[in-house]
């Protein structure tokens, strides 16, 4: 029997809100399967399981708010007998806590005249807020000093003598009036402004970059690349393609991250107990902007592996389903290093944040023409200027030159990516 638990979708994430389950008590799941769906303040996930089984029992319902790691469901292997007693008590539900009413004690006489009332600051902010008289306030906290609850159970007798019904005056006698003058239109309902919905995935951005500049000794490296080349074979290539089929620019830029990582492996991975833990896979966290602002990372998974044709297909799913908040736990999980392009914008240079526990992150910014000497002649190149951003902790400054060193020996031979 093994415990599925709320995975962490990010080093930003804490807990999540259990949205809806997509499976049932019996039903077989495979690897990879989406079986609930999560809430984070990145949005709604797609959650997969990660083994075969059958789901056993469900000990977290919708709804529920719960932090990262708690046991939300019992999976049992194919034959495995069904569970009889229910596990550990799980991690606790973030719900909130209800109030504890204080127990009525004697009321105690309002303040004489000229001596100061005993408020607590809360109650006195609070009194204001409702409109509450202090001096018809009776205290039941220590020496009569008025708490919140006093002034809460005083505004709700307040509200409850506002609401009474009053006893309706006798009508007055008819008189005569004149023809009435059609009322004036209402005035349009202006509607209130929403409320930002992505003021979550902001706090949630600043946490994860707060948390990476007080931990993460960051160092910068920067290389001008040659991409004259590698433009004209993407060009001539895509000659040969349907328009819907042709590749992009920052397609070759990703495989040949993807290719200078297999030289420099120390840059795909992890710090995590004090120590590096290099990752196997290579999946390229990949920078998308969101329209309604905010941002997100989702991988493309083993990138070194895939065609540029794979990747372009990769690329464009992860945009698409990244702006119709479509993503799968594997997306925001797996990746290991973070490529950022800004080169649409207009940007020369990208200093990135490493965003933990990844120990690197690459960015890429405008390809423009600029001049570039060669064998002591003076040309124009199409150039781009690459930058990594290394964990100090991790590697050093000479193994991240020999990452920018392997990563422009790919893009000098496009036909080889």
């Amino acid at each position: 029997m093994s415990e599925f638990r709320m995975p962490s979708l990010g080093a930003d994430m804490a807990a999540g809100t259990l949205v809806e389950w997509k499976v049932k008590p019996g039903d077989r799941v495979n690897k990879g399967d989406v079986i609930a769906e999560v809430e984070t303040d990145k949005g709604i996930i797609d959650i997969e399981v990660y083994e075969d089984g059958v789901l056993d029992q469900i000990l977290i319902q919708s709804s529920q708010k719960v932090p990262v790691g708690t046991v939300l469901a019992l999976i049992r292997a194919e034959g495995e007998p069904v569970a009889v007693t229910a596990p550990a008590a799980a991690a606790p539900i973030l719900k909130p806590v209800p109030e504890v009413e204080r127990p009525p004690a004697a009321p105690l006489p309002a303040a004489a005249p000229g001596e100061r009332l005993r408020v607590s600051p809360l109650a006195r902010k609070l009194a204001g807020e409702l409109g509450v008289d202090l001096s018809t306030v009776k205290g039941t906290g220590p020496h009569g000093t008025i708490e919140r609850v006093d002034v809460e159970r005083a505004a709700a007798e307040l509200k409850a003598k506002v609401a009474e019904p009053k006893l309706a005056a006798p009508p007055p006698p008819p008189v005569e009036v004149a023809p009435l003058v059609p009322p004036a239109p209402p005035e349009p309902v202006v509607a209130k402004p929403a409320v930002d919905f992505q003021a979550g995935m902001r706090r949630a951005i600043a946490a994860a970059m707060s948390r990476s500049n007080r931990d993460i000794p960051h160092y910068y490296l920067e290389m001008r690349i040659d991409l004259s080349r590698a433009l004209r074979w993407l060009e001539a290539e895509n000659l040969k393609r349907s328009i819907k089929d042709r590749l992009l620019p920052v397609v070759l830029l990703i495989k040949a991250t993807a290719r200078a990582l297999v030289d420099v492996p120390e840059l795909n991975g992890f710090w995590v107990d004090d120590q590096l833990q290099p990752q196997e896979a290579i999946n390229i966290g990949f920078a998308i902007s969101l329209r309604q602002g905010g941002l997100v990372t989702p991988a493309i998974h083993t990138a070194d592996l895939k065609s540029l044709d794979e990747l372009m297909v990769d690329m464009r799913d992860i945009i698409m389903r990244t702006r119709a908040g479509k993503l799968r736990s594997s997306d925001l999980t797996d990746s290991t290093i973070t490529l950022t392009s800004l080169g649409d914008l207009g940007v020369e240079k990208v200093y990135g944040v490493i965003y933990p526990p990844q120990v690197a992150l690459v960015g890429f910014g405008k390809i423009s023409e600029q001049p570039w000497v060669e064998n002591s002649m003076l040309a124009l190149r199409q150039v781009v200027t690459a930058t990594l951003a290394g964990d100090h902790r991790a590697t050093d400054g000479h193994r991240g030159g020999q990452f920018l060193e392997a990563l422009n020996r790919q893009l000098q031979e496009p036909e080889k990516l």
